[in-house]
């Protein structure tokens, strides 16, 4: 008598699917899932400013747990920012419900100069502790995400000083002084690389780069000066532990993008997943993407959207989320609902398409 192996827990399904490994079903969880959609993280932030938060572990650890306790995610990010690391960088951060700012951005070489690097267990103890403590809540059967800005992301908020439509200070720094420029993407991999390193060492089972902003680039200048800072976070990271690299509007990029060497990509729903897969092959495993906004929609068409955006791969090498973070407004009922969905085992057994073999 044979007996039926045991069912995968969450962290297992989470590694298996980040390895590109066919899953019973698909892991689930969602950008900016800690946020202010739940009323009960903004009941928190009524009496904590953003930062005071990020900086302070008891709070950190009871907003990343909200959406794993109320919505059942099957992973649970810590609650951070990722401008956290310009701040440790040695530049002044303002962050409040207006939105990010650096009142004093990086304009120069002396600037660039200025930076530093830092250690993440002494400048930002706080993240690390804060990650430790939602390992030991969570268990040893949930992974727990660690995140950084990818360096031109990075570099757009450091030069720009705040979001500013079109970025055209920091392309004009590219376009003027392309090696200062190169500098300050190095210093920010240098910086990000040791500052992951304590994620994981941390308890993080997968890290995420956020490079929301590498839309805004063409092509050649992706090539020339995103990817290279990219592709030194991920290599000075090693292949111990999963990187998943998230890009926006980034169509035009994606060929270049899976040079990365990230273990999963992560699109917007602009992108065919089926397309991708068959673009880039069977290697690397990808993660998403549904529509934020469909999240306002009725329940028949969470369910459609989120059922079809299951079966584009097959259950092979994709984690199910959002294509970008959560937004605002969305209906606490309507999460929960595209969490269930995307935690429904497939309707057929898994197994890759004709064309991968």
């Amino acid at each position: 008598m044979t007996t039926a192996p045991a069912p995968l827990n969450r962290k297992d399904l989470f590694l298996r699917a980040s390895r590109g490994e066919a899953t019973p079903r698909l892991p689930v969880w969602m950008m900016r899932q800690a946020g202010r959609y739940l009323p009960e993280y903004r009941a928190i932030r009524a009496n904590h400013a953003f930062l005071e938060v990020c900086k302070t572990p008891d709070l950190a650890v009871e907003v990343s747990l909200q959406p794993f306790r109320l919505l059942g995610v099957d992973a649970v990010i810590v609650f951070s920012d990722i401008l956290i690391p310009a701040e440790a960088m040695g530049l002044k951060l303002e962050l409040g419900d207006g939105g990010p700012n650096l009142p004093e951005p990086v304009r120069s070489k002396r600037d660039v100069e200025r930076l530093k690097l830092f250690d993440p267990e002494i400048d930002t103890p706080f993240l690390p502790e804060a990650i430790r403590r939602i390992v030991r809540e969570v268990g040893p059967e949930v992974p727990v995400l660690g995140f950084a800005a990818a360096p031109w992301t990075l570099a757009c908020y450091m030069v720009e000083g705040r979001t500013r439509e079109g970025f055209a200070t920091v392309k004009s720094f590219l376009l003027n002084e392309p090696a200062t420029f190169r500098d300050l993407l190095h210093r920010i991999a240098q910086a990000t690389v040791p500052y992951l390193k304590a994620q994981i060492a941390a308890g993080a089972a997968a890290v995420q780069l956020f490079d929301t902003w590498c839309g805004e680039l063409s092509l050649r200048d992706y090539e020339e000066f995103a990817l290279p800072a990219t592709q030194e976070i991920i290599s000075g990271l090693g292949s111990t532990t999963p990187v998943i690299y998230y890009t926006k509007a980034s169509h035009h990029l994606l060929p270049a993008v899976a040079r990365t060497g990230a273990n999963v990509l992560s699109v917007d729903w602009r992108v065919d997943l089926r397309a991708l897969r068959e673009k880039i092959g069977p290697r690397i495993a990808l993660q998403g993407n549904v529509d934020p906004a469909v999240l306002f929609g009725p329940p028949d068409e969470i369910r459609r959207v989120t059922q079809e955006t299951m079966s584009a791969l097959g259950g092979v090498g994709h984690i199910c989320n959002l294509g970008h973070g959560i937004l605002q407004q969305t209906p606490v009922a309507n999460a929960q609902l595209f969490i269930e969905t995307g935690q429904q085992p497939l309707l057929q057994e898994a197994k890759p398409a004709a064309h991968w073999r």
